[in-house]
Order: C-alpha cells, then structure tokens, then sequence
C-alpha cells in the first residue's frame, strides 16, 4: 500500500476516533506519527519503515521515540513493541482485524 494510501485510511480512523475505550488520556499523535507507528507495527523492521515511507531510518527512529515520549506524558507508558501496539488498538488507531 503505498503512503498515500495509508495516510488517507489513517485520517480516517482519526476522525472517527472518540475517547480512548479505558478512560485514560489519549496522547496527541500527529497524522505521520500515526503512519509510521502503524507501518512499524506491520513491518520488520524500521529500515523497511523507512524505506516504504520514504524516511530515514534515523527519522523512523525519531517518530517512534516521541510516539513512546507522548504516551509516558500521559500515564500510559509504552516501551515494547507489543505495549504501542495495545496502545494503538486501545485508542483506535488499529483493529485487531485489520491484522
């Protein structure tokens, strides 16, 4: 699926996506933190991220970490993978059918 691909389907599961379903704070992603993390969920590794996106690894990296960043500001700490990834399901940003 190429960028603009992902980025419209992103948007749009943005917008219909209220508050969180656990009642915590939801962390502000921006519409490019939300693709990278999601195509970092998908992919094995940055480097394919980064490739896919048109990014530098370095810039992957720099997603991914403030991604983690927003989510620890707001109680909701997310140092593994797996933990973005159950962020990710919990504040809509993904299904678990879409996987």
């Amino acid at each position: 699926m190429s960028s603009i691909g992902i980025s419209s389907k992103i948007e749009a599961n943005v917008s219909r996506v209220g508050n969180p379903k656990h009642g915590k704070h939801k962390p502000k992603l921006s519409v490019r933190e939300i693709e990278v993390l999601l195509a970092w969920l998908r992919s094995d590794s940055k480097s394919e991220v980064a490739e896919t996106l048109d990014l530098r690894v370095c810039t992957v990296n720099t997603h991914i970490t403030r991604i983690r960043t927003k989510y620890s500001d707001v109680g909701r700490p997310a140092p593994t993978k797996a933990a973005l990834f159950a962020r990710a399901v919990q504040d809509g940003y993904t299904t678990l059918d879409e996987w």
